[in-house]
């Protein structure tokens, strides 16, 4: 197997899944007592993940250096290629940050480490620091612009280190970089499948005789999540939709459709007037998580309650737990627990937001969490929805946060607000449809920004809000770019908004790749 080293990147996960792709055993481990834990045997190749410290940072994440004398390929991406390198000899500094697109250009091709790959391609880079001097014996492969040691190895000693992030999806030949590593290490590539059966067996075996309540929203992850527990235990699974008011027009006869296609029946709680109380007052994205998340765990545990009256014991919560939530919530626990838990590459990960199906939940639940996608991306589970059989309606629906409307209202929520930014979502919808881009995108949507501007209706002073518009090309959710709409698609949306919601200004068109911004602002 290869021993991935976890030093906190959001995308180590997706260096396992590269590697499962290729048909190879991984495993992931913290970065603490590693030399302990590698067993030359066994680990044919080592990858140091990226992680968010510095390398000079205090109490950032480090490796015994004895590693480097082990006689076993080596591949650090990032931070881990800055670590290695400052470990062996060479130096790194605070310098240029880069986030997002650059180009690669290779120097050296003559090594199998470069087969495969074009003289220049795009590259997603991610970093603070950068390595100005390399360690004695590694010779450049390619550099950017901006990064003149963006690939470089000691090929006596087999470590080879690229600055930029050849496991995401926007990384050009990252694939091949993998697969060249692979064969470094003397391992044989095989096809990997997906196993539908192993994961219905596993919701099985978790549950025993209990019923399961699902917290259903709409989405391609409930829904997937929800059909394989149907499947697996049968009408022990009750669906449960919580209409909180958050949600996009059309939610409640879409989850309709979804539970008639499986022949369960779906059971819907009105909880809009609840839910806007208790966001009254609240500007905060994270408190606005952390109480919807709070808000939903109460509403199913009051359902488990009245479901035990009827002498039905429910004691797990399905939720369509993603992998991209994981990592973006942060290491909730310690490294051990985390591993424990399957959190694996959340170890040393910095928390960009608490998702409210996972930072959002209240510590003390009574009831247990079933996430039988929670291993997952986006592109992943919907091709287990593929393979079940569900129709592209419910596979290739557009990802929707499950605070809703919430997140992309920056500031209070209020009715009056929440009445502007359906409005304004439903325009761009309905555009993007007439002008057949909405399925070619992957997520589409307006934040009312709380920002103000003057604008000029009838010749009359108008002070308004401002409204930037999201579009957005991604397949796992970890990496995004911007969605290239014709000027005349995106003048329609911006006419019709201005001119059909109330009080807005202008409308602004967000062009931030991810990185270094989030797929929502919130």
């Amino acid at each position: 197997m290869i021993a991935i080293i976890d030093f906190g990147s959001q995308t180590t996960h997706l260096i396992s899944r590269r590697l499962k792709e290729l048909g190879i055993s991984y495993k992931i481990l913290p970065p603490e007592g590693i030399v302990r834990k590698i067993n030359k045997k066994t680990n044919k190749g080592i990858i140091l993940s990226g992680g968010p410290s510095s390398v000079y940072a205090k109490n950032a994440p480090t490796i015994d250096s004895q590693i480097f004398s082990l006689d076993i390929p080596m591949l650090g991406i990032c931070y881990g290629f800055q670590l290695a390198a400052l470990l062996l000899g060479g130096k790194v500094i605070n310098g240029k940050k880069e986030y997002g697109p650059s180009q690669f250009k290779i120097q050296n091709s003559k090594f199998k480490i470069t087969d495969g790959l074009s003289k220049s391609f795009r590259v997603w880079m991610s970093h603070g620091d950068e390595i100005i001097k390399l360690p004695k014996g590694f010779k450049i492969i390619g550099s950017t612009e901006h990064v003149p040691f963006a690939f470089a190895a000691d090929f006596k000693k087999k470590i080879f280190g690229v600055q930029f992030h050849p496991e995401v999806e926007h990384t050009e030949f990252g694939k091949e970089i993998f697969k060249n590593f692979i064969y470094m290490c003397d391992m044989k590539i095989q096809n990997h499948v997906l196993d539908i059966k192993k994961i219905e067996k596993e919701i099985k075996e978790k549950v025993g005789k209990t019923y399961v309540i699902g917290a259903v929203s709409g989405g391609v992850d409930s829904t997937v999540a929800s059909v394989l527990t149907a499947k697996a235990i049968g009408r022990k699974f009750i669906p449960v939709y919580v209409d909180n008011g958050l949600m996009r027009d059309g939610t409640r006869e879409h989850l309709k459709k979804i539970f008639a296609h499986i022949n369960i029946k779906l059971r819907i709680i009105n909880a809009q007037k609840e839910t806007l109380k208790k966001l009254k007052g609240v500007s905060d994205p994270e408190k606005k998580r952390v109480l919807i998340g709070k808000s939903y765990i109460k509403i199913f545990e009051r359902e488990m309650k009245r479901l035990k009256k009827q002498k039905i014991k429910a004691e797990f919560l399905l939720q369509g737990t993603i992998y991209s939530d994981v990592i973006e919530s942060g290491a909730q626990r310690s490294p051990a627990e985390a591993l424990a838990k399957g959190d694996k590459g959340a170890i040393h990960a910095a928390r960009i937001k608490s998702h409210h199906n996972v930072g959002g939940l209240p510590k003390n639940m009574k009831l247990k969490l079933l996430e039988p996608v929670r291993n997952y991306y986006k592109d992943e589970v919907r091709e287990i929805g593929r393979r079940l059989d569900l129709p592209s309606e419910f596979t290739e629906k557009q990802p929707f946060p499950g605070p809703g409307f919430a997140i992309r209202i920056r500031g209070e929520v209020t009715e009056t607000r929440l009445k502007k930014q359906k409005k304004a979502d439903n325009i761009i919808l309905e555009e993007l449809k007439k002008a057949k881009i909405l399925e070619k995108v992957f997520l589409s949507f307006p934040v009312l920004t709380n920002a103000f501007s003057t604008a000029v209706k009838g010749d009359g002073r108008v002070f308004g809000e401002v409204i930037a518009l999201r579009v957005v090309e991604s397949n796992d959710v970890m990496t995004s770019s911007w969605a290239k709409i014709p000027y005349e698609v995106l003048q329609r949306i911006s006419s019709r908004i201005v001119n059909e919601v109330q009080g807005v200004s202008r409308v602004v068109y967000d062009i931030t790749t991810k990185p270094p911004a989030t797929m929502e602002w919130e």
